[in-house]
């Protein structure tokens, strides 16, 4: 009702003046991912301001008054779709009817997207997770951008033409990296079911003990299921995430422990947001690297912890 009530005085307002004094163009993203892909579009013609920082789950994320004036001032706003901000979307349903409002995702072949049935025949958003479909959001991007300001056109073109090589060795180090463990042990388990694509694109089997989304609960059942399928298959490593309270993994962990095999939490993983400023993680292709680091050194540990 807040919300509601501060959207119909801003409708109610003169058009706001959305340059900065410096010329640039006032961007507003919600998760971190899409920020940084602006930013390394945009360069210096473009203000960039994310919603959601580090640790800051999407899924359960709701638009504040200062992000709706924030949403109301700005040229152009970048989200992530298929259901990612999924209580900000009448916030953003509106602000379409006002500025230039773009899901990054909508430039994502829908061949290529995941429905699992567990997500009320929703798409998975988690599409970051594959480098290569996360390039495709940079055309879009940049293709916005040169609308919005023509006069920097052929800038973002070779911005993003630059940040696209970036991305596909990006992809090569992942690839790499993946190869690494052999593939009877690429198994990724983590506190919410955020990793299908990078499963299916570098070869892991994956196991998230929430939903697709997070707004989904964790019950008994889920626990001992999973621990039974990690004792099981004497998984040797878990994963929690830093937007997600580790209290599920940990449950996890100490059940598998009850069935007698010890299994480590093998790192924190970024899904929905970045690291801090000035972290390895704080930009998408620092997170991916992390990702893919923490998850290879821990899988190839031996039971005493000792890596190879």
């Amino acid at each position: 009702m807040v919300l509601a009530g501060l959207l119909a005085v801003l409708a109610g307002c003169a058009p706001p003046e959305h340059k900065e004094a410096a010329g640039r163009l006032n961007v507003v993203t919600t998760v971190g991912m899409i920020a940084d892909v602006v930013r390394e579009v945009g360069g210096p013609h473009v203000h960039v301001t994310g919603l959601m920082g580090p640790g800051v789950d999407p899924h359960l994320y709701k638009a504040s008054e200062g992000d709706v004036r924030r949403l109301y001032r700005a040229d152009v706003v970048f989200y992530g779709g298929l259901h990612l901000e999924a209580r900000m979307a009448e916030v953003l349903e509106e602000m379409g009817t006002r500025t230039t409002v773009v899901a990054v995702t909508d430039s994502v072949p829908r061949s290529l997207l995941r429905r699992p049935a567990a997500f009320a025949g929703n798409y998975d958003p988690h599409v970051w997770f594959d480098v290569r479909m996360w390039e495709t959001t940079v055309g879009v991007i940049a293709a916005t951008l040169s609308r919005a300001d023509p006069a920097h056109a052929a800038e973002y073109r070779s911005r993003a033409a630059a940040y696209r090589l970036r991305l596909a060795e990006l992809d090569r180090y992942v690839r790499r990296q993946a190869a690494r463990v052999p593939a009877e042990k690429r198994v990724l388990i983590t506190a919410h079911d955020a990793f299908n694509y990078f499963g299916r694109a570098y070869g892991f089997e994956v196991r998230g003990l929430q939903g697709i989304s997070t707004a989904a609960e964790a019950g008994t059942a889920d626990v001992q299921e999973l621990a039974d399928f990690i004792a099981r298959r004497r998984i040797p490593a878990v994963f929690v995430e830093t937007s997600i309270a580790p209290r599920t993994i940990q449950a996890v962990q100490e059940a598998v422990q009850a069935r007698g095999f010890a299994v480590r939490i093998g790192g924190s993983l970024y899904s929905d947001a970045l690291g801090s400023p000035g972290s390895e993680a704080a930009t998408y292709p620092g997170m991916v690297k992390h990702n893919i680091d923490t998850i290879v050194d821990a899988l190839l540990r031996d039971p005493q912890g000792a890596r190879p």
